[in-house]
């Protein structure tokens, strides 16, 4: 497997990026073989989520192992894999992948924490947010997650685009081929 076949995509919960991940996931190239019916929540007329999720107390462990990043999937094509921890592995993912693409999210704090109750909060059956323990938890970690998602992006002076439908939600990636 190239590394170049393997994106790591990151926004915080409520960012609305598990709706990206299915826009992206409409190219042909990605692999969707990590959708399965055990891993489908659904809310209001939204199905949120379809994918596999990487992090503490879900399916999969943030584990930058490729035999970890690859055991959701079983066809080929490009990996989208997401996890709300990645920021807190940027530095670990760039040294281990170096030719991967690193995907961000950007949605303000308080919007995001809002979509995320609304959708269902702590009483979402896919994946799991015990890690967040409570809504003060949730918050801290948002605000937390979403400053290195924007410090990374400063640092490598990443261009963020806005998002064609949520004019809350910005995008960009670090290619590093591409620097």
């Amino acid at each position: 497997m190239n590394d170049t076949d393997l994106i790591f995509f990151t926004g915080v919960p409520g960012s609305k990026w598990s709706g990206i991940a299915r826009e992206i996931k409409q190219d042909p190239r990605y692999d969707t073989s990590d959708r399965a019916p055990h891993r489908v929540y659904e809310h209001n007329e939204f199905s949120g989520h379809k994918e596999s999720y990487f992090g503490t107390g879900m399916e999969f462990p943030v584990d930058l192992n490729i035999e970890n990043l690859l055991a959701p999937f079983n066809s080929t094509g490009i990996k989208l894999l997401m996890s709300h921890e990645w920021p807190y592995y940027f530095d670990q993912i760039i040294n281990q992948y170096p030719t991967a693409t690193i995907k961000l999210v950007y949605r303000p704090n308080d919007a995001s924490l809002d979509w995320w109750l609304k959708a269902g909060g702590f009483d979402i059956t896919y994946p799991n947010y015990d890690w967040y323990v409570d809504e003060a938890g949730m918050r801290k970690q948002i605000a937390q997650q979403n400053k290195l998602i924007l410090d990374f992006a400063q640092e490598h002076m990443l261009q963020w685009v806005q998002h064609n439908k949520h004019n809350d939600v910005f995008l960009t990636e670090y290619k590093p081929y591409e620097s």
